[in-house]
């Protein structure tokens, strides 16, 4: 099930400039450095007199081994030979930009002024760029990749700035680097009752995860309180345990000790009389996202085309989804999008980019889960994880939400001025 979101454009100029994952924070510590080479085919744009060119271009780029989710850290990468060759001889000040794709989100490395001579005949070669990349969120135990999305170079001679772009073929370049995020640590939990309900006298078997291997003990409790009734057990390599403990006084939890959280246990009171049994059916709903009839288009403004990079920031209105199916089931939203297009005019803007900065928030207060968020990143036609639900394993899951977030829009140094849409569809599964 899917709703659409439509955007419009005005046309105007840019490119890709502006990190969607967020602002840099303190420098993560590293006790390593890992530093890779990769030849990658680029096409260059140059200035007039320069001619543009294309060729093998050889980064050179280190980065930390090791990091840990929202880590900011050190960058350096040496972009080699240009196959650009100078046909004059000019000293300038540089200032050299390069757009990276960290995971799914794109973010810029900004060198500093660089003094450069060339001479007539002989390739540029530029100096290394040094920075920093943030690790992005919720990506603890993976490896994020780094690519070249674009090169960026503003020679600066006597106040007036010529600007070089070179980009990947493919845009974005292979992976240059990559970064091996730690995993969370994982907290003892209690998992499931074996029954989760009887009399006085019944044997319940208690099992969690995430405990160190060896014997574990267990305990029922009464409004937060120990009833007395203990089971001893153990855990497995795995972290799996086990253990086992009779009921013999009124409860209402147990759990394995030293575990964050508790299973409800349903005490049964032996009653004197005629036995009355009560059933009751309840069937699942739907998971539903919406309004299923689509969003109204919103209006991202408008640019005017000047010959620099431009970007345009918006909101994406807010889908709903409900998940009344009353099972321990997940759920996946992704955002998928077409060209910029101008179907009147027959107009287009193929090298135009639009990107999000996913939120997700719970509207019903009783859902029994939460949601969360994607990382940044650019909407293309391959789907783009916005917002996820975890599966709960023995857990219910469930609940109202609300799905969306910042946008940009990012377009390219020229097109024609006139009207564009691209329509973004949101999709649930």
């Amino acid at each position: 099930m899917s709703t659409t979101f439509r955007r419009r454009v005005l046309a105007g100029a840019g490119a890709l400039s502006l990190a969607l994952t967020g602002g840099v924070v303190g420098l993560a510590g590293t006790a390593h450095a890992a530093t890779k080479t990769t030849p990658i085919f680029v096409d260059c744009d140059a200035p007039a007199p320069q001619s543009d060119a294309s060729g093998t271009q050889n980064f050179t780029v280190t980065l930390p081994d090791g990091a840990k989710a929202g880590d900011t850290v050190p960058i350096t990468i040496d972009p080699g030979t240009s196959p650009l060759i100078p046909a004059f001889a000019v000293t300038t000040v540089n200032t050299t930009k390069i757009a990276l794709v960290v995971g799914a989100g794109l973010q810029t490395v900004t060198g500093a002024p660089e003094t450069v001579t060339v001479q007539p005949g002989v390739p540029l070669d530029p100096g290394p760029v040094v920075g920093t990349i943030k690790v992005p969120d919720g990506t603890e135990g993976t490896t994020v990749d780094v690519r070249i999305d674009q090169m960026v170079t503003d020679a600066n001679l006597g106040g007036s700035v010529f600007t070089t772009i070179c980009t990947p073929n493919p845009r974005p370049s292979a992976v240059v680097g990559s970064v091996a995020v730690e995993a969370l640590p994982k907290d003892p939990v209690t998992t499931k009752l074996t029954p989760n309900s009887g009399e006085a006298g019944t044997p319940v078997v208690v099992t969690g995860a995430n405990f160190a291997a060896g014997p574990v003990t267990c305990s029922a409790l009464l409004a937060g309180a120990a009833t007395g009734d203990a089971g001893t057990g153990s855990a497995d390599a795995s972290g799996v345990a086990t253990c086992n403990l009779t009921v013999t006084k009124k409860a209402d939890a147990i759990k394995i000790d030293g575990a964050t959280t508790s299973k409800s246990f349903s005490y049964i009171e032996k009653a004197v009389g005629v036995q009355n049994p009560v059933d009751v059916e309840v069937l699942p709903g739907p998971l539903a996202l919406g309004p299923k009839d689509g969003q109204p288009a919103v209006n991202f403004g408008s640019v005017t085309i000047n010959g620099k990079s431009q970007s345009l920031t918006g909101v994406f209105n807010a889908a709903t989804v409900q998940d009344f199916r009353g099972g321990s089931l997940g759920w996946d939203l992704t955002a998928t999008r077409t060209p910029f297009l101008n179907t009147t005019t027959g107009h287009s803007m193929a090298k135009a980019q639009i990107g999000i900065q996913p939120s997700c928030t719970v509207t019903n207060p009783d859902s029994p889960s939460t949601c969360t968020a994607g990382a940044p990143g650019a909407i293309t036609d391959v789907p783009l994880k916005i917002a996820s639900q975890n599966a709960g394993g023995d857990e219910l899951t469930g609940g109202e939400f609300a799905v969306g977030g910042a946008g940009m829009i990012q377009l390219p140094p020229f097109m024609f001025a006139d009207t564009y849409q691209s329509v973004v569809t949101f999709s649930i599964a």
